[in-house]
């Protein structure tokens, strides 16, 4: 399925969620974040594939929607990693 640049970025913000959180999970030995940050990293994605098979524009801008609050969410994880010392701006 790609042709989109919408799917392939927030597949490719989900596989650095992903290795960014497998790496501050074994140098600083932290779950709780990382835990956070992987479930709405990946679920931008997922809502954004989800959002092409929708049922309706209304549906459409809904998954679009979630996606973006996903994105938000994410963000807020990044920085209490960043500002709580797990990470530096290099990886982030």
């Amino acid at each position: 399925m790609s042709n989109s640049v919408l799917l392939d970025k927030s597949k490719e913000l989900a596989l650095e969620v992903i290795k960014l959180c497998n790496e501050v999970k074994t140098v600083k030995k932290e779950s709780v974040l990382t835990n956070q940050l992987v479930r709405s990293g990946t679920s931008v994605g997922a809502n954004i594939r989800e959002a092409f098979y929708a049922h309706g524009k209304a549906d459409f801008i809904a998954k679009l929607h979630i996606a973006l609050k996903e994105c938000a969410e994410s963000e807020y994880w990044l920085e209490l990693l960043l500002e709580g010392g797990y990470t530096d701006n290099k990886i982030v």
